[in-house]
């Protein structure tokens, strides 16, 4: 019988799956934030070059730690709907590959950083990939508790761009992880419930006991929570009153979509929570970059 997991190194795909097994849309999502971090601890004054080593160091980290991830959890992945089409469950590249490809990213971002940007950012992306793979990863079988301490490193790559200008982690780096772990709870519980069959099948205990009424509590504290932090930049000095208007805004906005779907916890409910989630952090990083205020 021909195994359906061998390898063709011919096949066009294979290149792709190598890209795909870094997540390329998250990777990109970490850079940016990376950046942004960066960007509002020089007071808009960051060198182009500095900001760039800095991005693409925690993109390669980040990759690499994603590939690792994969390779960690390919036998879950193979039997949810959602990942059984990703490159090492799909049989696009082999278990040892995806190993390989995520130990070597991991480790030229790393040492990238270390070089370009400096010890300090290059040991919290360290600590990043250490908290994801050795903390949240193994949790996610176990408690509910992965959710939250997965967004610890979630929120890290904050630090990465501080640090990388600052040297030091300050109270502005605080308040923006602050921002960066709350969003994440909303947008990763409003994920879980559209996917809680998925993860039931695997064990996966990404949501709390108690159904849709509990998880909606969880989505209204951290939202709820996000109102008041999301304006503390401006009451720092960070950034000024355009940003201080829309995170006002659109945090009160993200916290009435949780309150809908708190009140009925259904799958289109959840999603809209979701993708709230994808335009909310965007929208307060934007504001950021536009209103932060100079020396």
């Amino acid at each position: 019988m021909e195994d359906s997991t061998a390898i063709d190194p011919a096949r066009p795909s294979r290149l792709r799956a190598y890209y795909e097994l870094t997540k390329p849309g998250i990777a990109g999502y970490v850079m940016i934030t990376a950046g942004v971090s960066a960007y509002v601890a020089s007071r808009g004054q960051v060198e182009l070059m500095s900001a760039a080593h800095t991005m693409l160091g925690t993109g390669l980290a980040t990759g690499g730690a994603l590939a690792l991830n994969q390779f960690v959890e390919r036998d879950y992945d193979a039997r949810m709907t959602r990942t059984r089409d990703r490159p090492i469950p799909s049989g696009r590249v082999s278990p040892r590959e995806g190993l390989w490809w995520g130990v070597v990213l991991l480790v030229v971002g790393l040492t990238y950083l270390a070089t370009l940007s400096g010890a300090l950012p290059a040991l919290v992306a360290a600590g990043s990939a250490l908290a994801y793979l050795g903390v949240y990863t193994p949790l996610k079988k176990r408690s509910y508790i992965a959710t939250l301490a997965g967004a610890v490193p979630g929120a890290l790559p904050v630090l990465i761009g501080w640090t990388a200008v600052t040297g030091s982690v300050g109270p502005g780096a605080l308040v923006l992880f602050a921002i960066a772990y709350l969003w994440q709870l909303p947008h990763v519980l409003g994920l879980a419930w559209m996917l809680r069959d998925d993860y039931a099948l695997v064990g996966f205990k990404l949501i709390p006991d108690g159904g849709g009424r509990v998880i909606g509590r969880h989505m209204v504290a951290a939202t709820g929570l996000l109102v008041p932090v999301s304006l503390t930049p401006t009451l720092m000095g960070l950034t000024g009153p355009w940003y201080l208007g829309g995170a006002l805004i659109a945090s009160a906005g993200f916290l009435a979509v949780a309150i809908a779907a708190a009140r009925d916890m259904t799958d289109a409910r959840a999603r809209a929570l979701f993708l709230s989630s994808l335009v909310y952090h965007p929208v307060l990083l934007g504001l950021m970059l536009f209103n932060t205020v100079g020396p």
